[in-house]
């Protein structure tokens, strides 16, 4: 089994100062690592007690009347409270100069969070930036055709130089090229993993690996020395689609794992792109032909239709803004579809998210001066700017500057 540290380590980055986990991560590791509690039981445990921390103090019979929660699994959960798991997991992390991340952590990236079972922990080989909250996954058969190996490195180059990050699976295949394009533009890209970050899989892409952590970052949500697994790698797709504004799929059989990440984007609200294929080779491209025919991904044939697809963000990243717009005047165009008016989203902002709306005006504003009004710090700030964006509340305009939408 090829590991990712059979390679000399990168240069360390200021980055590596950040500590490996926060105090309250080490709290959600412990339920991340309990045996049987998976992100939906413990969203159910801790809307019941509270926080983390009460999960661990209350009784095996407060436990087990918790939805979805019975017995042998409360019984674990109690138990986890003296694993000295825990510090083990911390410890290879560090060693292997990784990251965790929990739901409670600011850096724990927004889009991922909104979906209905987020990883409760991610383990980070290298570096999120706020800028990846506009990103989109490109997935596809790892047996394809040389056709799709040239659009799928054309589609992610092209992407990484507009401004998106490019997010998949770094299987063989098209998600590899995927991954190769976008570093060779000189863009950033993502790579989830379904296995440990103790271990590269496939082997042949060790060094492709190395390049990503270069140009954003490894991310898994098993425990370091998870071996690669057949059963880990469909839940793995959803957090490729929770990263993702959208996905592209460009060639998957009628069989290809492809699909159901292509599935999981109507469920978790995210666009759905398909690359038309040739029908006399329905062994590459059934399956992504399927995907337009019955209507569940739009068809596209160039990085614009991509970006067409994302409605307004693709418009910025197209710097397609009216000058009205521009100006940040009264007359708001309608939101795109899927979006909603600040009205509507209010009662969904946390406290920071209200403050940092709270700043803004029908006026453009940059970072410097919502930063000064509102006392954030700048990468806690793009973050929740993103995040209001993404809920329609927020509109960026060129030149990093941010204007409230509806006035």
């Amino acid at each position: 089994m090829s590991t990712l540290f059979d390679q000399p380590p990168s240069q360390p980055r200021p980055e590596a100062a950040a500590p490996v986990i926060s105090s309250v991560g080490r709290s959600y590791l412990r339920l991340h690592l309990t045996p049987e509690v998976g992100p939906i039981r413990a969203r159910n445990l801790l809307q019941r007690f509270g926080d983390v921390e009460a999960v661990f103090a209350a009784s095996i019979r407060e436990l087990e009347q918790t939805e979805n929660v019975g017995r042998k699994v409360a019984e674990a959960v109690f138990t986890a409270r003296d694993d000295d798991r825990v510090n083990g997991e911390i410890e290879q992390a560090a060693s292997r100069g990784v990251r965790i991340l929990c739901w409670a952590d600011p850096e724990y990236p927004a889009l991922l969070k909104r979906i209905n079972d987020p990883p409760v922990c991610l383990y980070i080989r290298g570096r999120l930036e706020p800028e990846d909250g506009v990103a989109v996954a490109i997935v596809g058969s790892r047996k394809c055709s040389h056709y799709g190996l040239e659009q799928a490195r054309r589609f992610a180059e092209g992407l990484a130089r507009a401004g998106l990050t490019v997010v998949s699976g770094l299987a063989r295949g098209i998600d590899g090229v995927a991954h190769h394009g976008a570093t060779i533009a000189g863009g950033r890209t993502l790579a989830v993993l379904g296995n440990g970050l103790n271990h590269v899989y496939p082997p042949e892409h060790l060094e492709l690996s190395q390049r990503v952590i270069e140009h954003g970052a490894l991310i898994s949500e098993l425990a370091m020395d998870t071996a690669p697994d057949a059963k880990n790698f469909p839940p793995r797709n959803r957090i490729i689609i929770g990263l993702a504004l959208g996905v592209l799929v460009v060639e998957a059989s009628h069989r290809s794992g492809a699909l159901i990440t292509a599935r999981l984007a109507g469920d978790y609200n995210r666009e759905s792109f398909a690359l038309p294929g040739r029908v006399d080779q329905p062994q590459y491209c059934a399956g992504t032909n399927a995907l337009i025919r019955d209507g569940k991904a739009q068809l596209v044939t160039c990085v614009e239709d991509v970006l067409d697809g994302l409605s307004e963000v693709g418009r910025i990243m197209k710097g397609e803004l009216t000058a009205a717009a521009q100006a940040g005047g009264p007359e708001d165009p309608a939101p795109a579809p899927g979006e909603s008016p600040p009205a509507q989203v209010l009662a969904e902002l946390s406290a920071e998210e209200a403050r940092v709306l709270k700043a803004m005006t029908v006026e453009p504003a940059g970072v410097a001066s919502l930063q000064a009004q509102t006392e954030l710090d700048p990468g806690r700030l793009l973050s929740l700017l993103t995040s209001l964006q993404m809920k329609g509340a927020v509109r960026q305009l060129p030149g990093s500057l941010f204007v409230r939408k509806n006035g």
